[in-house]
């Protein structure tokens, strides 16, 4: 009964972390409303890293302005937003009462907050499947499973990677509709790790109607439900959820658009790449060499990379680990898609401490660290070379761009690798016999 008790009681812990995020939100939100109403606003929303042909709330607004005086905002090439994102922004203006910036802090905030808690529901379930399965581990190797202050460091650590990370922080101050993208994906991952498959299959079908790519996140959204929850049922239902969202969605923006004009200017813009303005991407500057009779090719070559090349694969070897194989899918689909930014880079980055745990296992942190910093800080400097003092030329901006999505995939490969050894580790132990012979399984 007094146990009983106890464990009813709050948790002074629980209280502090409570405290330390709202103080975290309060600075970031600060630091976010300075930023906005200072003049650097408008410098950092001009720049290609920030702003791309399918996020700038330029258009966006063109595209209301357009629709409020019935002109369709699908003729031309203008507008690469679908209707329900037409209609959602103009339903926000007018709660926010055109206080845009507030729309958008508040938007980064939620997705930052989401994210803790996503983080913390993750560790925690690890924790104790480690903790439960710990007779299955071997003796010498019980040492390195999860321990309880990582149950606390970790989710605050995707916090602040998220709210003071500066790929999400620009990406919030320059108006980049890439803030509401992040929030549904922290949504429907929010909605997996508690079990509510038809929020999170309603989450995706939103987040593919926007940019497409996600439909591939159907698959560990299924393996999550099969391996983690043991229900069929609610793979299942999220399969059939997701394609009912999808064509309800495709109704309503046929009749808010009243045609479906707008899945060229929208889906086609994404899959054929018709708007080669540079951007962190890899599209840009191979289709601006390209020959014509090998653009399509090129086309469908680049969308299997992006999309189905590596899920099949990924997916078998990861099955148990679902989590972690949404997380390496969002990671190459920032580094493949056809339009990426900043503020996709970011949100994924914020999720990498949920592996903390690995961090002992990988090798290349140093250099990926190395890359990422000095990829990020030419990057501005050499189109401003290019462009306005005419002293550089494409091949310098594109070489920081190719350096920059090596640096993901590099991150990316250490933590799979990562993952490989330390489950290794964990069963047969540090050390062990390999044909009789001796070996050592290095973790340095």
């Amino acid at each position: 009964m007094q146990d009983k008790k106890a464990s009813e009681k709050p948790d002074p812990c629980d209280k502090q972390n409570s405290l330390q995020v709202i103080i975290t939100c309060i600075c970031a939100a600060g630091l976010r409303y300075w930023l906005m109403v200072s003049n650097y606003q408008s410098i950092i929303s001009n720049h290609i890293e920030v702003s791309t042909p399918l996020n700038s709330w330029k258009r966006v607004s063109e595209g209301l302005y357009l629709l409020s005086i019935n002109v369709d905002p699908y003729n031309g090439d203008l507008l690469h937003e679908t209707p329900l994102s037409l209609f959602f922004y103009k339903s926000l203006l007018q709660l926010y009462r055109q206080q845009i910036h507030w729309m958008f802090i508040t938007f980064d905030l939620a997705t930052g907050v989401m994210l803790f808690t996503i983080a913390r529901k993750y560790i925690n379930e690890l924790y104790k499947d480690e903790n439960k399965n710990k007779n299955d581990f071997s003796k010498d190797s019980v040492q390195y499973i999860l321990k309880p202050n990582q149950l606390v460091k970790s989710p605050f650590y995707v916090l602040l990677a998220f709210l003071f990370n500066p790929f999400t922080l620009f990406s919030c101050v320059g108006y980049s509709t890439t803030v509401f993208h992040n929030f549904l994906l922290a949504l429907m991952l929010f909605s997996v790790v508690y079990g509510f498959s038809a929020i999170s299959s309603i989450c995706l079908a939103l987040c593919t109607s926007v940019s497409f790519y996600p439909v591939v996140l159907i698959v560990p959204l299924c393996l999550y439900f099969i391996n983690v929850f043991k229900s069929v049922t609610k793979a299942v239902i999220s399969i059939i959820v997701f394609v009912v969202t999808i064509l309800l969605i495709t109704m309503f923006c046929s009749n808010y658009g009243k045609s479906f004009t707008y899945f060229k200017n929208v889906y086609g813009c994404i899959l054929s790449v018709p708007d080669l303005q540079p951007n962190i991407g890899l599209f840009w500057y191979f289709f601006t060499e390209m020959f014509d009779h090998f653009r399509d090719l090129f086309i469908y070559s680049f969308q299997i990379n992006a999309t189905v090349l590596y899920l099949m694969p990924l997916s078998i070897k990861f099955r148990k680990q679902p989590f972690l194989l949404t997380v390496a899918i969002l990671f190459l689909i920032t580094v493949f898609k056809s339009y990426p930014s900043i503020g996709d880079v970011g949100f994924v980055l914020s999720l990498v401490p949920c592996f903390a745990h690995l961090l002992s296992y990988c090798q290349q942190g140093f250099l990926v660290g190395v890359i990422f910093l000095i990829s990020s800080s030419l990057a501005p400097i050499l189109w401003y070379l290019w462009i306005y003092c005419n002293s550089a030329n494409a091949n310098f901006y594109f070489g920081v761009t190719l350096a920059f999505a090596i640096a993901q995939i590099f991150l990316l490969t250490d933590i799979l690798f990562a993952q490989v050894k330390r489950e290794f580790m964990l069963k047969h132990g540090k050390d062990r016999k390999i044909n009789g012979d001796e070996g050592i399984l290095c973790l340095e």
